[in-house]
C-alpha cells in the first residue's frame, strides 16, 4: 500500500517502537490532521488493490488477532474511507470499529457508498475523531474479544 510516512521508526533502548505521539513529527500531525496522508492511497485505487470505500487495510500482525466475525471484514476490497471513519474514526475502540467493518460488509451498496463519501468530506473537514483518547493514532489491537 503507498501511503505517506507520518511517524519516524524511533525506538527506545529495547528495541520497541517509541508510542506514536513521540514519533509523529509536527508535518507528519499536520498531514494527519488535513487526511492528506491517506492521498497517496488513490495510487491504490486505480491500481485496483484497493476501492474508495471499504474496511480501512489495518497492520498483517493483526491477522491473527482477528474473532471470525471480526475477520469478516476482509470479505470486500479495503477502502481509504469506510463505515468505522464517518462514525468516529480513531475516536472508537478497536471492538466499535472493526463492528462497523462487518457492518458494511453485511450492508455494502451504491447508496451506502455514496452515503460515506459525503460523510468523509465532512469529516475531514472537521478533522473530529483523529486521535484515540491520550494516543496520537489508535491504541494497538490486542484482539478479538470473542477470539478463538
Amino acid at each position: 500500500m503507498i501511503k505517506f510516512r507520518t511517524m519516524t521508526r524511533e525506538c527506545d533502548g529495547s528495541g520497541q517502537l517509541l508510542p506514536d505521539d513521540r514519533r509523529l513529527g509536527r508535518f507528519g500531525r499536520f498531514l494527519r490532521s488535513a487526511s492528506l496522508d491517506e492521498l497517496p492511497e488513490f495510487v491504490n485505487v486505480l491500481k485496483g488493490d484497493m476501492s474508495l470505500v471499504g474496511p480501512r487495510p489495518l497492520l498483517m500482525e493483526y491477522l491473527p488477532l482477528y474473532s471470525p466475525e471480526q475477520a469478516r471484514r476482509h470479505e470486500v476490497r479495503p477502502g481509504i474511507t469506510g463505515w468505522a471513519q464517518v462514525n468516529g474514526r480513531n475516536a472508537l475502540n478497536w471492538d466499535e470499529r472493526l463492528a462497523m467493518d462487518v457492518w458494511y460488509v453485511d450492508n455494502r451498496s451504491l447508496w451506502l457508498d455514496l452515503r460515506i463519501l459525503w460523510l468523509t468530506a465532512a469529516a475531514v473537514l472537521s478533522s473530529h475523531g483523529i486521535s484515540h483518547g491520550d494516543h496520537a493514532t489508535m491504541p494497538k489491537f490486542q484482539g478479538g474479544k470473542d477470539r478463538q
